[in-house]
C-alpha cells in the first residue's frame, strides 16, 4: 500500500507506445504498398485495393492516436 503505483497511468503509457509502434509499421507498409504499385507496369484492382486498405488502416490508427492526444518523441 505505501508504494502503490498508479497503474492506469502505466497501462496508458504501455498502449499508447504500442499504438505508436502499430502506426509506425502501419506506415511503413502502406508506403512499400505505394512504391510497388508505382513500380508495377500492369496494374489491377488487387494491388490498388491493398494500397487503399493500408492507406486506411493508417490513418485510422493516426486519427485514433490524435484522439488519445499522443506525441512521439522518436524522430523516424
Amino acid at each position: 500500500m505505501f508504494f502503490k503505483k498508479n497503474k492506469k497511468g502505466l497501462l496508458r503509457k504501455e498502449y499508447d507506445e504500442a499504438l505508436l509502434n502499430l502506426m509506425y509499421r502501419t506506415k511503413d507498409q502502406w508506403e512499400n504498398k505505394k512504391e510497388i504499385e508505382e513500380a508495377v507496369f500492369d496494374k489491377d484492382g488487387l494491388l490498388f485495393a491493398e494500397t487503399k486498405l493500408a492507406e486506411a488502416k493508417y490513418f485510422y490508427l493516426f486519427k485514433e492516436a490524435r484522439i488519445r492526444k499522443i506525441k512521439s518523441t522518436k524522430i523516424r
